[in-house]
């Protein structure tokens, strides 16, 4: 149900407040899913280390990590933006670490700002899926996060529900191919759905803004 009220996000008894482009909507809670899938885990495994290793910081360690935090900004889904308090900003830093297959780092490093790609030529059919990408290769220790969504209707337009689906090796050259690592993951394309990409570059623990596209399956 739309209406006007104050900003509200998040559940109360069996009512979720939510907002999207036309504005603030109430609708009835959901019970989230948990389908407990191997990259679930993997995701809750880098969680469960960076929790741990954060417990055994030292006093000024953390007081490192808490400095970064008030330096990296985020936008909530009120469109708000926040820092990051010193555990999230640890968390951030190191689960881009440890998915790029790079070694956690204990103290704070300074703020970087990777650029993103310029470009992304997406090839996708049911038994090809490449992405031809500028600039290339990738300069040194820079990797391509690669997101993707499961398969959609041609006619949605958004999705925000995108998955890590691979990370590139530092300084790979286009073309990246990640026909097998999909259909590992969500199956052979259908021809006419569509997916949603977006592609992060990756450097010292930080990533890029997104370079969001949309791909229709062809034929």
């Amino acid at each position: 149900m739309k209406k006007l009220d104050v900003p509200q996000s998040g559940s109360q008894a069996d009512t979720t407040a939510a907002r999207n482009r036309y504005g603030q909507y109430n609708r009835t809670r959901s019970t989230p899913v948990n389908p407990n899938t191997t990259y679930q885990g993997a995701v809750r495994n880098r969680l469960s280390v960076n929790s741990a290793a954060w417990r055994a910081l030292t006093d000024g360690q953390r007081a490192g990590w808490a400095s970064l935090g008030e330096q990296m900004t985020r936008t909530d889904s009120l469109g708000q933006t926040y820092t990051l308090t010193g555990f999230q900003a640890y968390c951030s830093v190191n689960g881009n670490n440890l998915a790029a297959g790079n070694a956690v780092v204990s103290a704070a490093p300074a703020l970087v700002t990777p650029s993103g790609l310029l470009t992304a030529t997406i090839t996708l059919t049911a038994a090809v899926l490449s992405v031809a990408y500028t600039t290339t290769p990738l300069g040194a220790g820079i990797r391509l996060f690669s997101y993707c969504s499961k398969p959609k209707s041609a006619g949605v337009m958004f999705e925000s529900d995108l998955r890590l689906l691979a990370v590139s090796a530092a300084a790979a050259a286009s073309p990246a191919d990640l026909y097998a690592t999909y259909i590992a993951r969500f199956g052979v394309p259908v021809v006419g759905q569509a997916i949603f990409f977006a592609f992060h570059l990756y450097s010292g623990g930080f990533l890029s803004g997104p370079l969001a596209v949309k791909q229709v399956v062809s034929a």
